[in-house]
């Protein structure tokens, strides 16, 4: 008689639920109503019950606790703390607080990019704020320092606090990737960023900042790989371990025979016989795709346009959406590159497309050419340019989704793909369905030049299509490589053994028999379901699942950074050392909370 199988304890049940030991180790109760822990010490309820969230809060606001160290003293301080005595809570002197709130201050004009002499003037406008409000409290404004000098150095102190969790828990990674980033261009100096992802033993992942490389100082291939070894070393990771590469598609990464991911696909060997998983069209797709189907230099036209906007048509009403939005995304100050990034975007271009008729009519005001609005050639590639772009933009969009894992990721590519097939047959077949923009141009060209038969050449724009196509199949070639495991990962019930690699058949088949595990997986998403699954009993597929949920499935913490460099590009552009620059970039990215206690314990004792 067939038995159903004896149900596998799995981790994730734990992990789901509240249990009694949290209380003396992480000082948090059940509460009495709804789910997740109820910290005793800040009375903050932690929304969830995974063990992971519960001691992230602990180590991030209350570590100072870690002082009691034995049971009894534990004990005697969740019943102190149960009874609402707070003296055990109120250990910081007023002089630590301040230390605290001047940290504080300095994470704040970090995350929104200000500069190092601004902290004095939040200063002088809280003096002002407590005189009128709260006039017996202005004194304790004496004991918080927020001096040019001061903020630097805190800010590097909170760095320092950030990198050092980051290496306690990349010393845990069962696998990782790393995203390189060379579009961080400052001033006058071009910066790698170099991301890590990793997974931890329960299938956390972590995405960070783990360095920055002065392109400038590091120029040949050879000085970066000496740089990003040595990050790792730092870091405690082994190339052993490493999974995958994300990188931008420039020459300096990709190049044949002397591109980094090269170098470094030598020096990494990865166990199983994975060779390291590289996808290069992941970062700044949407930036670096432009150059590809800027066939007619429409974009550095467009910025002579707009820059002339901003010095003589400020005040027109027509064009405040467009100078709005310039605005919103790198300030006031017009910069070349940030704004040649700008334009580079679909959704800018778009904009400006709605905008063409009106910029013509400015540009005849002022006395400047209009020679390109009656130039065919030039507004057909214009309204195609834009269509393009607009797809490209969405794409872009839907891979700064995070936490789907890969296997979700190169979907969306292999649909994009699909997409551009279809552009390219209803170009070659004149359907200009799905080109709206450049539809409205060939109209217009049509009323205009009646006697003229061709108004445009089909085949001149499906070459560009050709060519993204090529483009996308050559970035995304290694996780076709990797399709199986990527569906295997995904939909692990309904892989068909036979199409499974022989060495995991066995581990696959007693998976899909174990009606328990199935239950688990309709209910919970993919990273609780891996989580739970038993290393012993499916060792195999639990590799594989680390490996793939090591690999980017987003550029969301790379956009993160590229947004923060482009709105805070004049207060970065100041003198700053590479460290410094780091610090910032590290706060501005990551998801960790400064172990403030901490902080404030070294500033006492410094």
């Amino acid at each position: 008689m067939w038995m159903t199988p004896k149900r596998i304890r799995m981790e994730v049940d734990e992990a789901l639920v509240f249990r009694p030991e949290w209380t003396q180790r992480y000082l948090v109760v059940e509460p009495a109503e709804g789910d997740g822990a109820l910290c005793l010490v800040c009375r903050r309820l932690v929304a969830s019950t995974r063990e992971r969230d519960v001691r992230r809060h602990y180590e991030a606001e209350h570590e100072f606790y870690e002082r009691f160290v034995g049971d009894e003293e534990r004990a005697a301080l969740v019943e102190r703390l149960r009874q609402g005595d707070m003296s055990v809570a109120s250990v910081l002197t007023p002089e630590e607080r301040a230390t605290r709130a001047g940290l504080g201050l300095c994470r704040f004009l970090a995350l929104k990019g200000r500069g190092w002499s601004e902290g004095d003037f939040v200063h002088q406008c809280m003096e002002v704020l407590l005189r009128e409000v709260l006039p017996d409290h202005v004194g304790v404004l004496e004991s918080i320092d927020l001096s040019p000098e001061i903020t630097r150095q805190r800010i590097l102190s909170i760095d320092s606090n950030l990198r050092s969790q980051l290496f306690n828990r990349a010393r845990d990674f069962k696998a990782y990737s790393l995203a390189l980033d060379d579009q961080a261009f400052v001033a006058y100096e071009n910066y790698l960023l170099v991301f890590i992802r990793g997974v931890g033993r329960d299938l956390e992942v972590q995405e960070d900042l783990l360095t920055i490389i002065n392109l400038t100082h590091h120029f040949s291939v050879g000085a970066l790989m000496s740089a990003i070894l040595e990050a790792l070393q730092t870091a405690g990771l082994s190339l052993q371990r490493m999974v995958g590469l994300t990188t931008t598609h420039t020459l300096r990464m990709i190049g044949e025979n002397s591109g980094l991911v090269s170098y470094m696909r030598e020096k990494a060997v990865s166990p199983n016989c994975w060779n390291v998983i590289h996808y290069s069209g992941f970062l700044h797709l949407e930036l670096l795709s432009s150059y590809d189907v800027d066939i007619n230099q429409i974009i550095n036209t467009i910025s002579e346009w707009v820059v002339m906007i901003k010095t003589r048509g400020v005040r027109r009403p027509e064009f405040q959406p467009l100078l709005t939005e310039s605005e919103s995304e790198h300030g006031e100050r017009v910069n070349g590159r940030c704004l040649n990034n700008w334009l580079r975007r679909g959704k800018t271009l778009k904009l400006i497309f709605s905008l063409r008729k009106e910029i013509e009519a400015f540009l005849v005001s002022v006395g400047a050419t209009t020679v390109h609005f009656s130039d065919k050639q030039w507004l057909c590639d214009f309204g195609f340019l834009v269509d393009i772009m607009d797809c490209l933009r969405e794409i872009s969009e839907e891979l700064q989704i995070s936490k789907v894992f890969a296997a979700a990721a190169f979907d969306r590519i292999c649909n994009f793909e699909g997409k551009l097939s279809s552009l390219q047959r209803h170009m070659e077949e004149v359907n200009l369905e799905d080109f709206p923009a450049f539809s409205i141009i060939v109209d217009e060209l049509k009323q205009q030049f009646k006697d003229d038969q061709k108004i445009f050449d089909p085949d001149r724009y499906q070459m560009v299509i050709s060519r993204l196509q090529k483009d996308f199949e050559r970035h995304f070639k290694d996780l076709r490589f990797i399709k199986k495991d990527l569906e295997l990962f995904a939909n692990p019930f309904s892989f068909k053994p036979e199409y499974a690699p022989i060495s995991v058949r066995v581990e696959l088949t007693k998976l899909q028999s174990n009606t328990d595990l199935w239950n688990e997986y309709r209910v919970k998403d993919l990273g609780q379901f891996y989580a739970g699954l038993s290393g012993e009993a499916y060792p195999i597929i639990k590799g594989v699942a680390y490996k793939v949920a090591s690999l980017f499935d987003s550029n969301q913490i790379c956009d993160k950074a590229f947004s923060y460099l482009t709105r805070n590009q004049h207060t970065l552009s100041q003198p700053l050392t590479d460290e410094h620059l780091q610090a910032l970039f590290r706060v501005a990215t990551t998801d960790m909370d400064p172990r403030w206690d901490d902080l404030v314990r070294e500033r006492n004792d410094s």
